[in-house]
């Protein structure tokens, strides 16, 4: 078990995560799926295929979690916890819920493991370069610990605070893409029916006080090009994201509008068939006769 790594989720982020760990890390790496494919391309790339959860943490001293939400999370612990020894150490990359994470982490602290909270942002691209943005909850020592590690997938560490501290802030994070990506693609339904040709626009828009992260990637690469794949981050996925802010807004007794409305979006997007899709096809609800059918 002695510098293991485990990896549990080869989804569109795991499988590059966990290859980036394979050819950076110098250690044996177990990995796990329910999903035959990527564990087997994984395995080629030299990692261990194992057929259980319990079988990952039986034999990795640090083990890597990359899951779609709270409730395959929930699933997945139900196993850890019985398997789990102390010293060991569990990190969730996906984004969850705070009040699951919270607990997750004192009841591995009962056992004497840690638990920590990493959710990761940027894209597929990104993790497969190894240039992720990380957002960690944890103490500065537990943080120092693991550091290194997420360091081999990730150019961007930050730690945020104590356990769910990493999640407040990738949720937040995903809160402001989501309502960004919506005023990019009504200003590209805009510019469509205006006369201006919407790359133009976000090139130009790129150059001033606009630019951002979400125009560069969301805007030019998805909204403009008419890409919304079904393998990325779906419309569901995003609408789980935003609940979990919606939930940190209720519990502080805030009344955050632009999050309300973009749920309402969301929901909208889904019941017409594209909750599958890459989320920023809401640009197609905006705007229905702007893309192909």
């Amino acid at each position: 078990m002695s510098g293991s790594i485990g990896f549990i989720g080869l989804g569109v982020m795991g499988e590059p995560i966990c290859r980036n760990l394979l050819r950076k890390s110098g250690r044996p790496v177990l990995a796990f799926d329910l999903a035959a494919e990527p564990l087997a391309r994984v395995a080629a790339d030299g990692a261990t295929a194992t057929t259980s959860i319990g079988d990952v943490v039986a034999g990795a001293q640090t083990v890597f979690l990359c899951l779609p939400s709270a409730k395959h999370v929930m699933s997945v612990f139900e196993s850890i916890l019985p398997a789990v020894k102390r010293d060991q150490t569990v990190i969730d990359l996906g984004t969850s819920d705070v009040g699951l994470t919270r607990s997750f982490a004192k009841q591995l602290a009962d056992k004497g493991a840690l638990w920590i909270d990493a959710p990761i942002a940027r894209t597929r691209q990104a993790a497969q370069d190894g240039t992720l943005s990380v957002m960690v909850g944890a103490t500065a020592e537990q943080f120092a610990a693991v550091e290194p590690l997420i360091r081999h997938f990730a150019t961007d560490v930050t730690l945020c605070g104590g356990t769910g501290a990493g999640q407040v802030t990738k949720i937040l994070n995903n809160m402001v893409l989501f309502e960004t990506v919506n005023a990019l693609a009504e200003a590209v339904a805009i510019a469509k029916h205006s006369g201006v040709e919407p790359k133009l626009l976000l090139e130009t828009l790129s150059k001033g006080s606009a630019d951002s992260f979400a125009l560069r990637n969301h805007g030019m690469k998805a909204i403009v090009a008419g890409e919304f794949p079904l393998r990325a981050f779906s419309t569901e996925y995003a609408m789980k994201d935003l609940s979990y802010a919606l939930e940190l807004g209720a519990q502080a007794g805030l009344d955050l509008r632009g999050a309300a409305l973009m749920r309402t979006i969301f929901q909208e997007t889904i019941d017409k068939g594209m909750g599958d899709a890459y989320f920023p096809v809401i640009a197609k609800l905006i705007d229905p006769s702007g893309f192909p059918q």
